[in-house]
């Protein structure tokens, strides 16, 4: 015989509303974009190595870097309520919370408006209110200038619009020594010319998404060869930018090895890319995506070595 289930209609069984309950918390997670701050958190704490020139205090960095967890989560949920007509539409982004419905545009808009408001006040009752001024400035610069104003009229979008990602070297170093620096500002330059180098082999890979909701990403409105040209443009540039810490005395022997190094072969991977498209590799043949990868693989290098470094001279 079949079992009859006896629960009124519409009453749920406490496995069911459990699922329901870590889904909509694992929803509000994925606002935050995790992965993106990662990235953010690795350009952030070695900045504060530098700057103490040692360990700083780690009550500190646990401090800051939970502040900017908050503010770049804040910025990304306002991003994503911003941008959910289109999201809706790009294979890429079609499964995040506002297009499923498991968030609504309301809750999204309000958690993003929350993590604002928490989050700068965490960086100045916590840590300073310098690094609270440059978190909001950086949170308003991606959502207003990036997302609002840039994203959809320009193809040098991920250029200007960069600029929100590298506020975290400058935020790290204000967090300890409550200034900015010449240091900083060059870590800050690395990561503005790193951004477009970084982002346009994803781009060419999903060109077609960006096409169908008529963002002009650059790849969108350029040819291969161009896109690859102003790759190998930007990446000479960032690697001359991380070699100045040197000259200026900010770094020793170990930072700007592994900077000649982990560049060198940034700079060999731009030139294959730009061969390729040359050659008019189209699709997989164009292996856009191994210089996206290393680029992670670099920034990544490149900050471990700004944390080493003071312990070596």
């Amino acid at each position: 015989m079949t079992a009859v289930d006896s629960r009124p209609a519409g009453v749920l069984d406490n496995s069911t509303v459990h699922r329901s309950f870590g889904a909509r918390i694992m929803a509000f997670v994925a606002l935050t974009k995790p992965r993106i701050i990662e990235l953010l958190l690795i350009t952030t704490i070695p900045v504060m190595f530098l700057a103490a020139q040692g360990v700083p205090d780690l009550w500190l960095v646990l401090a800051t870097c939970v502040g900017g967890y908050l503010s770049a989560g804040g910025a990304n949920a306002l991003n994503m309520y911003v941008d959910r007509d289109i999201d809706a539409l790009m294979h890429r982004t079609e499964s995040r919370p506002l297009v499923t419905g498991i968030v609504s545009p309301r809750e999204g808009l309000v958690f993003g408006l929350t993590l604002t408001v928490v989050s700068t006040m965490w960086f100045g009752l916590l840590v300073n209110w310098l690094s609270a001024a440059l978190s909001l400035g950086a949170l308003l610069f991606y959502v207003l200038v990036y997302t609002m104003l840039l994203k959809r009229r320009t193809s040098q979008n991920i250029v200007w619009g960069g600029i929100a990602g590298c506020m975290p070297v400058l935020i790290g170093w204000s967090a300890v020594t409550n200034d900015v620096s010449w240091a900083a500002v060059i870590l800050f330059l690395v990561i503005f010319f790193w951004t477009p180098p970084h982002y346009w082999p994803l781009s060419m890979k999903v060109r077609e998404d960006y096409k169908r909701v008529g963002v002009p990403m650059l790849p969108v409105v350029a040819g291969n060869v161009t896109v690859a040209r102003q790759i190998v443009l930007y990446s000479w540039v960032m690697v001359v930018v991380s070699l100045l810490l040197l000259p200026l005395g900010y770094v020793g022997w170990f930072y700007t090895a592994v900077a000649l190094a982990a560049g060198g072969w940034w700079l060999w991977e731009a030139h294959a890319l730009h061969s390729r498209a040359k050659s008019g590799a189209v699709g997989a043949k164009l292996k856009e995506m191994r210089l996206f990868h290393w680029s992670i693989t670099y920034v990544s290098l490149l900050f471990v070595a700004v944390a080493i470094d003071p312990f070596l001279r």
